[in-house]
């Protein structure tokens, strides 16, 4: 059996400013999930993408 895997890329836009709550304006990630990221293995990026920063993101508005 053949598994696939999908790179989960950075949510990084280039706007890399942190808010009055610790977070990023651009990706809202945490400097310590910034500063985590590429230790993190795809099942952790995953969950931070799919349903960390859509709360986030979510909560902002």
């Amino acid at each position: 059996m053949t598994h696939f895997y999908r790179a989960v890329l950075s949510p990084c836009v280039g706007v890399c400013s942190l808010d009055e709550h610790g977070l990023c304006e651009g990706c809202l990630r945490s400097s310590a999930e910034i500063a985590r990221w590429s230790q993190m293995n795809d099942d952790e990026r995953l969950q931070l993408m799919e349903n960390v920063l859509p709360l986030r993101e979510a909560q902002r508005a």
